[in-house]
């Protein structure tokens, strides 16, 4: 009998900032995918992260009630948000424009304290990414449970030495990388104990190995792509998902894919659009 996964999340919030439209949505590779795990059946999920103390905080908060994802353990901190602006080109990408460089997502980390440890440790696994500071708490939440680590386009060998040897699953966004690159990364993250290392390759699918072995998905067709802002980060959770049922690695990426497939029908990282002003 299958175990339903208890997730969580640590490290980034932002809010999105679309300026064709005026309209700002909740995300963050950390959001994100916690959202997507509540959505699509763990049967627990939390989130941890730094807020500021604005409005745009406030909303990423109501959104995060409404998915059934639990916040209670993060910090508030007297900054703004993270408000990245993003343009969108006729195919639906995400396109970022730039945005400030002191809100909370930059100039705060979370220092993880020992009752945080002992929660942390309550769940089946923890997910955060490059975006999140949290590389000095890697070694303690690995002695928790399994850790997943979203590198985005990060893949030099310093930064993969200082990080991969505290996770089990680790993710990367690869568009760009030759047959070389995949190689040096997969290589190299195995060696340091990684156990699952994945790369998504845009049109050309995704390459995952487990342990060398390695797996091809290609991408699902989308009638029509109207955003694909999150799409990676519903890849990461739907993959997350349903590899912890049954360790299927093929049934687990068919599945992230129908996932980020999904995520390319609607705007934001979740939805959930709020008009800005001034932002």
């Amino acid at each position: 009998m299958e175990k339903p996964l208890k997730f969580i999340a640590l490290g980034d919030n932002v809010v999105d900032c679309y300026l064709d439209q005026k309209l700002y949505y909740p995300g963050g590779n950390a959001v994100n995918v916690a959202v997507n795990c509540a959505r699509r059946g763990a049967a627990q999920t939390a989130y941890m992260g730094v807020f500021g103390n604005d409005p745009e905080a406030d909303h990423i908060k109501v959104c995060l009630d409404k998915e059934g994802v639990d916040w209670s353990r993060s910090r508030k901190v007297y900054a703004a948000s993270g408000h990245p602006s993003v343009n969108l080109n006729a195919d639906g990408d995400r396109i970022f424009v730039g945005g400030p460089k002191d809100t909370a997502q930059h100039i705060f980390r979370i220092r993880l304290t020992p009752p945080d440890l002992e929660y942390i440790g309550r769940f089946d696994l923890c997910h955060t990414s490059c975006y999140s500071g949290i590389e000095p708490e890697l070694p303690a939440l690995a002695k928790l449970c399994p850790v997943s680590f979203d590198f985005s386009t990060i893949n030099t060998e310093e930064y993969i030495s200082r990080t991969a040897p505290y996770l089990q699953f680790a993710f990367f966004s690869g568009s760009d990388l030759d047959e070389k690159s995949i190689d040096r990364i997969i290589s190299q993250c195995h060696e340091l104990g990684c156990g699952i290392v994945g790369i998504t390759l845009g049109s050309r699918g995704a390459l995952f190995s487990r342990q060398g072995e390695r797996f091809r998905q290609p991408i699902k067709p989308v009638e029509k792509i109207v955003d694909t802002m999150g799409a990676g980060d519903s890849f990461i959770a739907g993959f997350l998902l349903e590899y912890h049922k049954a360790q299927n690695m093929s049934g687990a990426l068919n599945f992230a894919a129908s996932c980020a497939a999904e995520t390319c029908g609607f705007h934001g990282g979740f939805g959930y659009p709020h008009p800005f002003e001034g932002l």
